[in-house]
């Protein structure tokens, strides 16, 4: 099992999306919004209140 690489959620076998870029990075998501956060608003995971990564006091 794999972990989200935005929210930090285990993604269990068979689920979620997998996306190889061109420089050979993976990057496994569990749903389209952490997906389209990440890659098309470019939001970073540490700034989100709902990702596991999420520090308080950052403005």
């Amino acid at each position: 099992m794999a972990n989200c690489n935005f929210c930090g959620n285990v993604i269990n076998f068979g689920e979620g999306l997998t996306l190889i870029k061109n420089d050979g990075r993976i990057l496994r998501f569990d749903k389209k919004k952490c997906e389209k956060n990440l890659l098309k608003l470019a939001r970073k995971p540490r700034r989100v209140k709902w990702s596991k990564s999420f520090v308080k006091g950052v403005k």
